[in-house]
């Protein structure tokens, strides 16, 4: 086991992998922006690196400060968390190249999968269903594109290829609308991902968003756990997580969790990555994987018993997987709700001081977050505060206990979206289960008529 880990994130991903580390007995180094400077993760650190303003370009996003901070505190290995570095293949290797572990997949993976064509061939090899669609990123040729979406069927959805979190993306329903929407697109995804490639898919009417969480060692060992819906979603960004999905046939889940391990296997995957998928009808189709831990993560370990942060860094540290397949149990049902500052309708974003926080408990409750009363909440980063994660013996009690939660929730000085998820845990749809991704932004639109 490593004896030091460097974790190169912020908020509450950066305080749930200082608690995993301290579970190891690993010191762990937290690296910080001069706007975290008062996070609480920083004062319970074992030690801490300023690593640049506020500004992530020139802080987390920084390749040179923070493997330079992992040199100055003797660090052996790196975690990168969610978001900033953590799915950039270049990054992995510059860590792995200084002489560190990278706590993730190899770099290799990471480019494999980070390219949603490439991504898409492989599953396609390993067995894996996905949508019709091109088999691989668009020419510029007019005539073969038109062909292309004619033999997929309108509406399609032209998509980048390095794209993500929702964005280079479009719709296209008429041949009319075509030509254009692949270039605008594509010029989008060269500014904004620095790759052009784009390719196209069959856009499906009303899918569910469901995932397959994974884990795999070195040893080539590999186990799925469980499955979450996501559907719940605003713009393509999740909003609540829950897992199991609800109304979905356990063996329609087995068949695509056993095809989620045998491609891991064939690629040669190692760590934590999640399988995203869209369903309807019956049918899965795989869209993306992520090669990471997710924020989503606190459902799956707790219907599950595994602690995901803490096996990732057993298998970078080269343990085997301390599970089986066989010993995979799924207990119970688990919600989570991501807490955010910003207005509940309008979403502005709601930096500032917290002047009030009182954390909800009782049975089957947990809270992940690293603000506390007093806190300034900078304006220069995602507005997720903090994550409300409850358990219960079926669906029914979850559901009971998160409104509990949210009832006990109190943030004051800001604003929160807490008032949204009140609404949404008593709304007669979402309570009975198996909405689509649309279903979201159809009810704030109809809220707000």
């Amino acid at each position: 086991m490593f004896k030091k880990i460097l974790i190169a994130n912020r908020g509450e991903i950066a305080l749930r992998i200082q608690r995993a580390c301290r579970e190891l007995g690993v010191k762990a180094v937290m690296v910080y922006s001069e706007a975290d400077r008062e996070a609480k993760y920083i004062k319970l650190a074992d030690e801490s690196v300023c690593i640049g303003p506020a500004a992530s370009a020139q802080s987390y996003l920084s390749m040179p400060a923070i493997i330079a901070a992992a040199e100055v505190t003797d660090a052996e290995a790196i975690h990168p968390g969610y978001g900033f570095l953590s799915e950039n293949a270049d990054f992995a290797e510059r860590v792995e190249k200084s002489g560190f572990k990278f706590i993730g997949p190899t770099p290799e993976s990471i480019r494999i999968m980070g390219d949603k064509v490439s991504a898409k061939q492989a599953m396609i090899r390993a067995g894996v269903p996905c949508v019709p669609g091109s088999e691989g990123a668009l020419p510029d040729d007019p005539a073969i594109i038109k062909r292309t979406a004619k033999a997929v069927g309108y509406p399609v959805i032209i998509k980048a290829a390095g794209g993500g979190g929702g964005r280079g993306m479009r719709v296209v329903h008429t041949e009319a609308a075509l030509i254009h929407a692949v270039q605008t697109t594509k010029a989008e995804a060269g500014a904004a991902f620095g790759n052009p490639a784009v390719y196209m898919e069959k856009f499906l009417q009303n899918p569910r968003h469901i995932e397959i969480q994974i884990m795999a060692d070195q040893h080539k060992n590999a186990v799925w756990l469980g499955e979450r819906d996501c559907s719940m979603q605003r713009r393509h960004q999740k909003v609540i997580e829950e897992a199991p999905a609800p109304g979905v046939p356990r063996k329609l889940i087995e068949k695509i969790g056993e095809r989620c391990v045998a491609a891991v296997k064939k690629i040669g995957y190692r760590g934590a990555g999640t399988f995203e998928f869209l369903y309807e009808n019956g049918e899965f189709y795989f869209i993306e994987m992520n090669t990471r831990v997710q924020v989503e993560h606190p459902v799956t370990e707790w219907i599950t018993g595994v602690d995901i942060v803490k096996t990732q860094i057993m298998v970078a540290a080269g343990e085997r997987l301390p599970f089986t397949q066989r010993q995979i149990e799924i207990k119970g049902h688990s919600i989570e709700c991501r807490i955010n500052a910003e207005d509940p309708y309008k979403f502005t974003p709601s930096p500032g001081r917290i002047t009030t926080w009182h954390a909800p408990g009782g049975p089957g409750v947990r809270v992940d977050s690293h603000i506390y009363a007093n806190y300034f909440v900078p304006p220069n980063y995602d507005s997720m505060i903090g994550k409300i994660i409850v358990h219960g013996d079926t669906r029914e009690q979850a559901l009971a206990r998160m409104r509990t939660a949210l009832a006990e929730t109190v943030v004051e000085g800001i604003n929160t979206n807490i008032a949204l998820h009140r609404e949404l845990m008593v709304d007669a749809k979402f309570v009975d289960g198996g909405t689509n991704i649309h279903y979201l932004e159809e009810w704030l639109s109809q809220r707000q008529r």
